[in-house]
């Protein structure tokens, strides 16, 4: 692979790829560090219950702004609709005023 193509085609992101390389790391950094391995399981269990904690409040957060973004495309729909019937009214007004119009165009044609 040369050094200026993206990971696109591989199906992995700099990003994640960095992130699991991260994680791989610090697990193992925890593994090896001199620790007792109760020591070192408890702080895993921490770190890990820590983690979960960032998860559900990051979870919390989309749901949230997925609620608020749907609360705000109703009611640009419904400012929408209220638009498009007032054009329409409008448009039917000026059909109609051409239409009387007409009439009285013709009416004076026959007189």
């Amino acid at each position: 692979m040369r050094d200026d193509e993206d990971y696109s085609d591989e199906g992995t992101s700099p990003v994640l790829a960095f992130l699991l390389g991260a994680a791989t790391g610090a697990v193992l950094a925890l593994l090896y560090a001199p620790r007792s391995g109760e020591e070192t399981r408890e702080l895993l269990n921490q770190k890990l219950r820590e983690t979960a904690e960032r998860g559900r409040e990051a979870r919390e957060q989309l749901v949230n702004r997925g609620r608020e973004l749907l609360d705000e495309a109703g009611n640009y729909v419904e400012r929408q609709k209220a638009a498009v019937e007032e054009r329409k009214d409008r448009f039917a007004a000026a059909v109609e005023a051409g239409r009387q119009a007409y009439r009285e165009e013709k009416a004076k044609e026959k007189v």
